[in-house]
């Protein structure tokens, strides 16, 4: 049978488009914004007091095309936490550290349907394996870096993520603290998941690394330059740098669109159809595969932790950008005279 036989390995065919024009991209972006600016539903993250500070009023947007072109309106450059943004883009470098299949096989890759902290997800399986975008699987992928010390481990976490930016990125270290002292769930899910040898290490090591990543300083045109990065197999387009390999960017891509959104990652495919990252500081990062990203930071949250402004401009964005992975128009056959 031919799902029995083996493919021969050979040049990879990608599905590619362009953006509209540069003025073209400029005059969305900015209707966009205009259009939401507006919006007051959802409420600032309180799970840290560092997060309820932030200004509500707070929206702007970044479009990064994988041609470098860069467009941004609003307050696209006011830095803000990554939090779960960073998941994603730790994944890529672990995966391009230790291998696609070693990450998957150790951390799991199916929607768990289940909160984002959810310690049922962890116990249900024999192995604890969920997902690279929940909290215990990015906890579980973030344990896989390696070093001498917990600070050389970091380095080169931090070093990595800051290269999919295209610069140093700082740590908040007021978020920081403040999620030391609270990050109790975290550090439970770390512990049922050193049980279940899912981790190889003190669990208390892999939570403060994850927490570090979590703490990083973005701004939304940081994101929208990730997400390009990944769009653009693996370069980071402003500054020519490969961060990892198209294999693992196309690998991160998929783990985005499984879960990237939590239980509300179908919906978001289905209004969307993209992949994208949503995180509690107000960022979301929305990646268009061969075309670009567009990254946006508006702090009121939905329900589910999701910025509202952020998600309606990436709808918005998505048609009128043809970004969606999944919409096509029926070819039209050219009549012979």
């Amino acid at each position: 049978m031919a799902d029995q036989e083996e493919v021969a390995v050979g040049h990879r065919y990608t599905s590619t488009g362009d953006l509209p024009g540069h003025r073209a991209r400029g005059e969305i972006l900015r209707a966009t914004h205009e259009r939401y600016r507006h919006v007051v539903d959802g409420q600032v993250s309180r799970v840290y007091p560092s997060l309820e500070r932030a200004r509500p009023e707070h929206f702007g947007l970044g479009l990064v095309g994988v041609s470098g072109s860069t467009q941004e309106v609003g307050d696209s450059r006011v830095e803000f936490t990554i939090m779960s943004v960073a998941k994603p883009f730790a994944f890529a470098l672990a995966a391009q550290a230790v291998g696609i299949d070693t990450v998957i096989e150790r951390v799991g890759v199916d929607a768990t349907g289940l909160p984002f902290n959810s310690a049922y997800a962890v116990e249900r399986t024999v192995d604890g394996r969920t997902n690279p975008m929940v909290n215990a699987g990015a906890i579980a992928t973030t344990s896989l870096f390696t070093g001498t010390s917990l600070d050389e481990r970091w380095e080169g976490l931090a070093e990595g993520l800051s290269r999919f930016a295209g610069h140093e990125l700082d740590l908040d270290q007021d978020v920081l603290a403040c999620a030391r002292e609270t990050n109790f769930r975290n550090r439970a899910l770390a512990m049922l998941l050193r049980e279940l040898s899912a981790l190889d290490e003190d669990p208390l090591t892999a939570v403060e690394l994850y927490t570090r990543q979590s703490c990083l300083q973005v701004t939304a045109v940081d994101l929208a330059v990730m997400g390009a990065t990944l769009a653009d197999g693996g370069v980071n387009p402003l500054t020519g740098v490969r961060v990892v390999d198209a294999e693992v960017a196309r690998a991160t891509l998929v783990v985005m669109t499984v879960a990237g959104l939590y239980e509300t990652s179908g919906d978001w495919l289905m209004r969307v159809g993209i992949p994208g990252k949503s995180g509690i500081g107000g960022g979301i990062v929305a990646v268009s595969p061969g075309k670009g990203a567009l990254g946006s930071f508006s702090p009121p949250l939905d329900r589910e932790g999701n910025s509202v402004r952020g998600q309606l401009a990436a709808r918005a964005m998505s048609y009128e950008l043809g970004l969606d992975l999944l919409a096509s128009e029926p070819v039209v056959p050219q009549v012979s005279p």
